[in-house]
């Protein structure tokens, strides 16, 4: 793919917002140069996908939202998904940049670190930068160049050696202006032996086009337990394309749980680099496709460490005119030995005009291993329908009953009872039930 980059600001005008932001010189020279280098990266390649199509050019411009010193003052959009958080840990990113933080007393008391990406530069730099762009590199491609550049707003969470945080970390972040950039970076890190969930929303309410470029980094140190949980809500002008990964040292592990419920086409990548011996890694994907979006999921799984598991599962329900492409990579370097890789990939049709693709994929270059995959792509099976039908149920009950049943192993299997809930409840928007 050859499209040429089109730049959505200048260096002289980012240089600008760097320094009247107050950043350090050391990260205005890094969104310098990511900004230079996106110029001369081309878009990623994406399986049967055509991204150069998509709407991955409306940036907009920095503007900044007025802060929010009370909860009931948020917007009616995210009112439901910050209801009694009053006394937890939560950050509200709305656009640009961060209009609400707090972070439960008992956690600073720990050590513990939860503040919005841009301040954390200025009051916690040099950590930050240890870790920042690590992870997910910018020179990949364009997209991750541009959001090197033009990051704003974000999370960051750091957790120190030993500190186990049972209260999951919550973030909500809203895009309501279409004219405003939304590029917020997600930045975790949990040291040796701690342990932590962290759960965001991405939610959108607006009605022009925008463009949501996004990234997560997760650095799980030896011993320590990441669980990461997220749920996609933007509208159906909004388009996502969201790279998310997590590099596992020692005996770590990583448990992604993604609910992908936009409405409008969307592009993500969730990576789990087990890079020492005896880390794991867990992710469970749902996603749902309605009216003409245009799809592409990928989870893979990287094994360097020896003794690594990993297992993916992705359940995604197709209707109307959508269509996905669902990829699953398990790669098993040389000297990974014992490592054992799984995957799953379903795709479930309810309509003629829906399509749906699953490709598992397997690279090993390591002979004592063990790894294994299943895929399917179909509709819903008729004989069972037919059956629920017989027994008294309404076509439109038994097709939901068997939609359920086919999502059932993934979303029964999330820990969380709140998400759990919520996912449930956008299946059924989606679904138009």
């Amino acid at each position: 793919m050859t499209t040429q980059t089109i730049l959505p600001v200048d260096a002289e005008r980012l240089s600008e917002l760097s320094h009247s932001s107050g950043e350090p010189g050391w990260l205005k020279e890094s969104r310098l140069k990511a900004l230079e280098l996106a110029a001369t990266l081309t878009l990623p390649k994406l399986e049967k996908t055509r991204i150069d199509r998509w709407n991955v050019n409306n940036y907009g411009s920095y503007k900044a939202s007025e802060p929010i010193v009370s909860l009931k003052d948020a917007p009616a959009s995210i009112s439901s998904l910050i209801k009694d958080q009053e006394e937890g840990s939560l950050i509200i990113q709305r656009n640009s940049g961060a209009v609400y933080t707090r972070l439960a007393p008992e956690l600073a008391a720990q050590g513990v670190i939860f503040t919005d990406l841009q301040t954390a530069v200025k009051e916690h730099g040099d950590l930050v930068q240890r870790y920042l762009h690590k992870a997910i590199q910018p020179d990949e491609h364009s997209i991750a160049a541009l959001h090197a550049a033009l990051w704003n707003g974000g999370v960051f969470l750091y957790v120190p050696k030993n500190v186990v945080v049972e209260t999951p970390l919550q973030a909500v972040l809203l895009t309501d202006d279409a004219e405003a950039s939304f590029v917020p970076h997600i930045l975790i890190v949990a040291d040796t032996n701690s342990s932590l969930t962290y759960v965001d929303n991405y939610v959108s309410d607006k009605e022009e086009a925008g463009l949501h470029n996004g990234a997560v980094e997760v650095f799980v140190g030896a011993g320590a337990k990441v669980r990461y949980a997220t749920v996609h809500q933007l509208g159906v002008d909004t388009t996502d394309v969201t790279y998310r990964r997590a590099v596992v040292e020692n005996d770590g592990t990583i448990e992604w749980i993604v609910g992908e419920m936009n409405y409008g086409d969307t592009a993500s990548d969730t990576k789990s680099v087990l890079k020492g011996n005896g880390s794991s890694s867990d992710a469970k994907v749902i996603a749902v496709g309605t009216g003409s979006q245009k799809l592409n999921y990928t989870t893979q799984a990287q094994h360097f460490g020896k003794n690594t598991p990993s297992d993916m599962i992705t359940r995604a329900v197709m209707r109307d005119n959508a269509t996905s492409i669902i990829n699953g990579i398990t790669k098993i370097e040389k000297g990974a030995t014992r490592a054992d890789g799984q995957q799953t990939e379903k795709v479930l049709m309810l309509s003629p005009k829906a399509r749906g693709d699953a490709n598992p994929i397997l690279l090993i270059d390591e002979d004592d291993v063990t790894a294994g995959h299943a895929a399917s792509v179909g509709q819903v099976n008729h004989e069972q329908v037919f059956y629920l039908m017989s027994r008294g149920i309404t076509r439109h009950d038994a097709e939901t009953l068997i939609i359920y049943g086919f999502l059932a192993p993934v979303v029964s299997q999330i820990p969380l009872e709140g998400l759990r809930n919520q996912l449930q409840s956008l299946v059924e928007r989606k679904l138009g039930q």
